[in-house]
Protein backbone atom coordinates (compact mmCIF):
# COMPACT_ATOMS: atom_id res chain seq x y z
CA UNK A 1 0.00 0.00 0.00
CA UNK A 2 1.36 3.55 -1.17
CA UNK A 3 2.03 5.50 2.58
CA UNK A 4 -0.30 8.11 2.89
CA UNK A 5 0.53 12.08 2.30
CA UNK A 6 1.42 12.71 5.82
CA UNK A 7 3.36 9.41 6.80
CA UNK A 8 7.00 9.35 7.36
CA UNK A 9 9.87 7.29 6.74
CA UNK A 10 10.92 4.65 9.68
CA UNK A 11 13.04 6.62 12.23
CA UNK A 12 12.25 9.89 10.75
CA UNK A 13 12.19 12.80 12.94
CA UNK A 14 9.83 14.85 11.32
CA UNK A 15 12.38 17.69 10.82
CA UNK A 16 13.94 16.80 8.18
CA UNK A 17 16.12 14.33 8.71
CA UNK A 18 15.69 10.60 10.32
CA UNK A 19 17.01 9.63 13.45
CA UNK A 20 20.57 8.79 12.91
CA UNK A 21 21.22 11.76 11.66
CA UNK A 22 20.62 13.38 15.09
CA UNK A 23 23.96 14.69 16.15
CA UNK A 24 24.61 15.55 19.78
CA UNK A 25 26.55 18.49 19.19
CA UNK A 26 26.03 20.36 15.91
CA UNK A 27 28.43 21.95 13.76
CA UNK A 28 27.21 25.09 14.72
CA UNK A 29 28.60 24.20 18.03
CA UNK A 30 31.94 24.39 16.45
CA UNK A 31 31.42 28.03 14.71
CA UNK A 32 30.73 29.45 17.62
CA UNK A 33 33.16 28.29 19.71
CA UNK A 34 35.49 29.28 16.58
CA UNK A 35 33.98 32.75 16.80
CA UNK A 36 34.27 33.55 19.97
CA UNK A 37 37.98 32.31 19.54
CA UNK A 38 37.50 31.00 23.50
CA UNK A 39 38.95 32.49 26.56
CA UNK A 40 41.77 34.00 24.27
CA UNK A 41 39.47 35.55 21.69
CA UNK A 42 37.33 36.94 25.23
CA UNK A 43 41.15 38.38 26.36
CA UNK A 44 41.73 39.61 23.57
CA UNK A 45 38.56 41.40 22.55
CA UNK A 46 38.28 42.90 26.18
CA UNK A 47 42.27 44.36 25.98
CA UNK A 48 41.56 47.11 23.72
CA UNK A 49 38.23 48.59 25.62
CA UNK A 50 40.29 48.07 28.97
CA UNK A 51 43.33 50.32 27.35
CA UNK A 52 40.88 52.82 26.13
CA UNK A 53 39.50 53.69 29.55
CA UNK A 54 42.08 53.36 31.71
CA UNK A 55 44.42 55.41 29.16
CA UNK A 56 41.45 57.44 29.09
CA UNK A 57 41.24 58.69 32.51
CA UNK A 58 44.93 59.56 33.49
CA UNK A 59 45.43 60.88 29.80
CA UNK A 60 44.20 62.98 26.78
CA UNK A 61 41.71 61.10 24.40
CA UNK A 62 44.01 61.29 21.36
CA UNK A 63 46.38 58.58 23.71
CA UNK A 64 43.52 56.64 24.90
CA UNK A 65 42.53 56.50 20.95
CA UNK A 66 46.23 55.11 19.92
CA UNK A 67 46.39 53.24 22.83
CA UNK A 68 43.90 50.89 21.97
CA UNK A 69 44.74 50.61 18.45
CA UNK A 70 48.51 49.49 19.47
CA UNK A 71 46.71 46.98 22.21
CA UNK A 72 44.77 45.32 19.04
CA UNK A 73 47.86 45.67 16.85
CA UNK A 74 50.30 43.89 19.21
CA UNK A 75 47.38 41.24 20.14
CA UNK A 76 47.03 40.64 16.41
CA UNK A 77 51.15 40.48 16.11
CA UNK A 78 51.62 37.83 19.00
CA UNK A 79 48.93 35.81 17.26
CA UNK A 80 51.28 35.69 13.84
CA UNK A 81 54.63 35.12 16.28
CA UNK A 82 53.11 32.40 17.89
CA UNK A 83 51.38 30.97 14.73
CA UNK A 84 47.94 31.03 15.70
CA UNK A 85 44.83 32.03 13.50
CA UNK A 86 44.94 35.60 13.39
CA UNK A 87 40.92 36.11 12.14
CA UNK A 88 39.49 36.84 15.49
CA UNK A 89 42.54 39.66 16.03
CA UNK A 90 42.31 41.17 12.90
CA UNK A 91 38.75 41.44 13.17
CA UNK A 92 38.59 42.72 16.87
CA UNK A 93 41.36 44.69 15.74
CA UNK A 94 39.13 46.44 12.57
CA UNK A 95 36.47 47.13 15.34
CA UNK A 96 38.84 48.65 17.45
CA UNK A 97 39.43 50.96 14.52
CA UNK A 98 36.30 51.76 13.56
CA UNK A 99 35.39 52.67 16.95
CA UNK A 100 38.65 55.13 17.69
CA UNK A 101 37.77 56.60 14.62
CA UNK A 102 34.45 57.47 15.76
CA UNK A 103 35.35 58.54 19.00
CA UNK A 104 37.82 60.58 17.48
CA UNK A 105 35.29 62.36 14.67
CA UNK A 106 32.72 62.73 18.07
CA UNK A 107 35.67 64.31 19.86
CA UNK A 108 34.13 62.24 22.81
CA UNK A 109 35.31 58.90 24.77
CA UNK A 110 31.76 57.81 24.42
CA UNK A 111 31.76 57.90 20.99
CA UNK A 112 34.28 54.88 21.04
CA UNK A 113 31.57 52.64 22.05
CA UNK A 114 29.26 53.96 19.52
CA UNK A 115 30.07 51.02 17.11
CA UNK A 116 29.24 48.31 19.35
CA UNK A 117 25.07 49.80 20.31
CA UNK A 118 24.77 50.20 16.38
CA UNK A 119 26.09 46.56 15.88
CA UNK A 120 23.84 45.43 18.49
CA UNK A 121 20.62 47.07 17.22
CA UNK A 122 21.23 45.48 13.73
CA UNK A 123 21.85 42.28 14.91
CA UNK A 124 18.33 42.41 17.12
CA UNK A 125 16.46 43.94 13.98
CA UNK A 126 17.54 41.40 11.43
CA UNK A 127 16.81 38.60 14.04
CA UNK A 128 13.31 40.07 14.92
CA UNK A 129 12.08 40.48 11.02
CA UNK A 130 13.44 36.97 10.78
CA UNK A 131 10.87 36.31 13.45
CA UNK A 132 8.28 38.04 11.56
CA UNK A 133 8.45 36.79 8.48
CA UNK A 134 7.88 33.14 9.68
CA UNK A 135 11.95 32.29 9.26
CA UNK A 136 13.89 32.35 12.19
CA UNK A 137 17.68 32.95 12.20
CA UNK A 138 18.76 30.41 14.35
CA UNK A 139 16.64 27.99 13.11
CA UNK A 140 18.00 28.70 9.40
CA UNK A 141 21.93 28.89 10.44
CA UNK A 142 21.31 25.46 12.75
CA UNK A 143 19.70 23.50 9.83
CA UNK A 144 22.27 24.93 7.22
CA UNK A 145 24.87 24.24 9.25
CA UNK A 146 23.59 20.63 9.75
CA UNK A 147 23.32 19.99 6.27
CA UNK A 148 19.20 20.15 6.61
CA UNK A 149 16.79 21.51 4.19
CA UNK A 150 14.07 23.88 5.05
CA UNK A 151 11.38 20.83 6.50
CA UNK A 152 12.07 21.79 9.76
CA UNK A 153 9.71 25.01 8.87
CA UNK A 154 6.79 22.60 7.97
CA UNK A 155 6.99 20.89 12.21
CA UNK A 156 5.12 23.35 14.13
CA UNK A 157 6.90 22.12 17.38
CA UNK A 158 9.81 22.92 15.51
CA UNK A 159 9.06 25.94 13.81
CA UNK A 160 8.24 27.32 17.92
CA UNK A 161 11.31 26.07 19.32
CA UNK A 162 13.69 28.04 16.89
CA UNK A 163 10.86 31.01 17.06
CA UNK A 164 11.65 31.34 20.51
CA UNK A 165 15.64 30.88 20.55
CA UNK A 166 15.46 33.76 17.88
CA UNK A 167 13.59 36.20 20.23
CA UNK A 168 15.69 34.80 23.04
CA UNK A 169 18.83 36.79 20.60
CA UNK A 170 16.57 39.22 19.89
CA UNK A 171 16.67 39.95 24.02
CA UNK A 172 20.39 39.22 24.23
CA UNK A 173 21.21 42.22 21.43
CA UNK A 174 18.11 44.74 22.21
CA UNK A 175 19.65 44.49 26.11
CA UNK A 176 23.13 45.53 25.39
CA UNK A 177 22.17 48.24 22.94
CA UNK A 178 19.51 49.87 25.35
CA UNK A 179 21.40 49.81 28.37
CA UNK A 180 24.85 50.90 26.38
CA UNK A 181 22.77 53.78 25.61
CA UNK A 182 21.65 54.38 28.36
CA UNK A 183 24.76 54.76 29.79
CA UNK A 184 25.92 56.53 26.46
CA UNK A 185 23.59 59.34 27.02
CA UNK A 186 24.78 59.92 31.07
CA UNK A 187 27.92 60.00 29.16
CA UNK A 188 29.39 57.67 31.65
CA UNK A 189 32.44 55.78 29.88
CA UNK A 190 33.84 53.61 32.48
CA UNK A 191 29.93 52.19 32.83
CA UNK A 192 30.03 52.03 29.32
CA UNK A 193 33.18 49.60 29.37
CA UNK A 194 31.59 47.93 32.08
CA UNK A 195 28.04 46.53 30.53
CA UNK A 196 29.89 46.37 26.92
CA UNK A 197 32.42 43.80 28.62
CA UNK A 198 30.24 42.21 30.88
CA UNK A 199 27.51 41.88 28.54
CA UNK A 200 29.58 40.59 25.95
CA UNK A 201 30.80 37.34 25.37
CA UNK A 202 29.44 36.24 28.91
CA UNK A 203 26.02 36.51 27.78
CA UNK A 204 26.85 35.30 24.50
CA UNK A 205 28.19 32.06 25.96
CA UNK A 206 25.02 31.90 28.22
CA UNK A 207 22.61 32.43 25.36
CA UNK A 208 24.70 29.96 23.04
CA UNK A 209 24.84 27.31 25.78
CA UNK A 210 21.15 27.33 26.34
CA UNK A 211 20.12 27.12 21.96
CA UNK A 212 22.54 23.88 21.98
CA UNK A 213 20.76 22.45 25.42
CA UNK A 214 17.39 23.45 24.09
CA UNK A 215 17.32 22.22 20.65
CA UNK A 216 19.67 19.19 21.57
CA UNK A 217 17.26 17.65 23.79
CA UNK A 218 14.06 18.72 21.44
CA UNK A 219 16.01 16.08 18.91
CA UNK A 220 17.06 13.36 21.01
CA UNK A 221 12.72 13.63 22.10
CA UNK A 222 11.83 13.54 18.36
CA UNK A 223 14.67 10.01 17.90
CA UNK A 224 12.88 8.44 20.98
CA UNK A 225 9.53 9.21 20.09
CA UNK A 226 10.28 7.99 16.59
CA UNK A 227 12.29 4.91 18.12
CA UNK A 228 8.69 3.80 20.43
CA UNK A 229 6.74 4.42 16.86
CA UNK A 230 8.91 1.54 15.25
CA UNK A 231 8.22 -0.96 18.38
CA UNK A 232 4.39 -0.40 18.21
CA UNK A 233 2.58 -3.06 15.85
CA UNK A 234 1.06 -1.68 12.99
Amino acid sequence: MTPAAGDRPSGSTGIGHTAREVPERGPLVALMLTSIGGWRGMLDSGLPVVVFVIVNTVAALHVAIWSAVGAGMLICALRLVRRQSPQQAFGGLFAVAIAALIAARTGQARGFFLLGIWRNYVYGGVLLISVLIRRPLIGLAWEYAEGHGTAWRRDRPTLWRYTWLTLMWVAVFGSRAIVQQFFYQKNATGWLAATSLAMGYPLFVLAAGSTVLVVTRARRRAVELASTGQQKPS
